[in-house]
């Protein structure tokens, strides 16, 4: 009994890029980044994949991670929460009298996720008395100089009383960086928002840091990973 689990979710329907969970990243299936540095951190007594694929669930399992059961279809909605998809896994494991210290959701298409900052995430939940941690990235330009634009292409600023305030004034500004998230399973319970309050954070650097939602981002991924590895390998 407890124990840290690691929850990889990847569901089978992708819209804007066909699917995408298993589709080969720097010559593997992408969910296996994940996998492999949930194994190399030595932080989880258990790795699941929640899918409601079976050539997902096939993937998963070649690649060493547990895949005990398959997600629900309510839980593999296009619309559905990651909340939920927890609460389903959580749930199915009591069920069966396996209950876990700490959970962390590592997200399938992730491929830049480290050991060091998992461990980093770990520890301040475990240290602290926060419920939920995230990774968090600095915003490369001042968000109080955003602009909206209209359909016929005019621009006007989003926070006017900022257009002369110099950039080094401006309050710092920083954005999910959607790679991972550590939590206590009885806060999943409670029905609480997993960004709030109780949320704390660990700042990661933003070159290791790329939302994956179409072919454009998945090629500047590549580029950035192949980028990375390079400089490591002259180090």
């Amino acid at each position: 009994m407890g124990g840290n689990l690691a929850i990889i979710p990847a569901r089978g329907g992708s819209k804007r890029i066909a699917r995408k969970n298993i589709r080969h990243f720097a010559g593997r299936p992408i969910l296996c980044w994940s996998i492999e540095i949930a194994q190399k951190s030595g932080l989880f007594d258990q790795i699941m994949v929640s899918t409601d694929d079976e050539e997902i669930a096939e993937v998963a399992r070649e690649a060493g991670a547990e895949v005990p059961f398959m997600r629900s279809g309510e839980a593999a909605d296009d619309h559905a929460p990651i909340a939920t998809v927890l609460r389903e896994v959580i749930g199915s494991y009591s069920a069966n009298d396996r209950i876990f210290d700490r959970i962390c959701c590592l997200f399938a298409t992730a491929p830049f996720i480290e050991a060091e900052d998992l461990k980093a995430g770990f520890d301040l939940l475990d240290n602290s008395e926060f419920e939920v941690v995230i990774p968090v990235a600095r915003f490369a330009y001042p968000i109080q100089r955003s602009l909206s634009r209209s359909g016929a292409g005019r621009v006007l600023l989003n926070h006017p009383e900022h257009a002369d305030t110099r950039s080094q004034d401006l309050a710092e500004a920083y954005h999910d960086a959607g790679q991972w998230i550590w939590l206590n399973p009885a806060y999943l319970s409670r029905v609480q928002p997993l960004l709030g309050p109780a949320t704390g954070s660990v700042v990661i650097d933003s070159s290791r840091v790329e939302d994956i939602d179409t072919e454009e981002d998945w090629r500047r991924a590549q580029w950035k990973f192949e980028r990375l590895q390079q400089e490591e390998a002259t180090l």
